[in-house]
Parts: C-alpha cells; sequence; structure tokens
C-alpha cells in the first residue's frame, strides 16, 4: 500500500519566521543605557535566525550585559 510521500526534512539555512520589531521598551522599562538596549534588540533580532546563529547572538548579548553589569558594580 502507498501512500501519500513523506516530506523531507527541512532545506539547510534560516528558519523562515517573524519579521524582525524593533524593541520599543514598552513592555518594560527602558534601560537608558545605550549597550543595554543594543544587548536587547539583537536577542529580539535573534528570534529570526536559525538555532545555531541565535546561540552566538545570546552569547554576545549575555557578554555584553555582563560587561555593563560590571561596570556599574565599580561605580
Amino acid at each position: 500500500m502507498s501512500g501519500p510521500p513523506r516530506p523531507g526534512p527541512p532545506p539547510p539555512g534560516p528558519r523562515p519566521g517573524p519579521t524582525p520589531q524593533r524593541w520599543s521598551g514598552d513592555e518594560a522599562e527602558e534601560a537608558g543605557h545605550p549597550a543595554v538596549d543594543a544587548a536587547v534588540q539583537s536577542m529580539v533580532n535573534a528570534a529570526t535566525l536559525a538555532p545555531a546563529d541565535q546561540i552566538a547572538q545570546y552569547e554576545a548579548a549575555y557578554q555584553t550585559l555582563r560587561e555593563t553589569l560590571a561596570t556599574i558594580d565599580q561605580a
């Protein structure tokens, strides 16, 4: 018995996803710090990337946030 053809694996490359949106800060208070705002925006934009590329974006944002917090703690 042969049924309908089964779909194969998805093609390599970025997966289609939602269009990146500019983080407005409406969901929470704006940080008011350019490095923090940029890190948050990079995480929002990462949602449209392939999972392997998302990891690099999240790690970079994490490092930026750690460095920013360290400078705040020193002040």
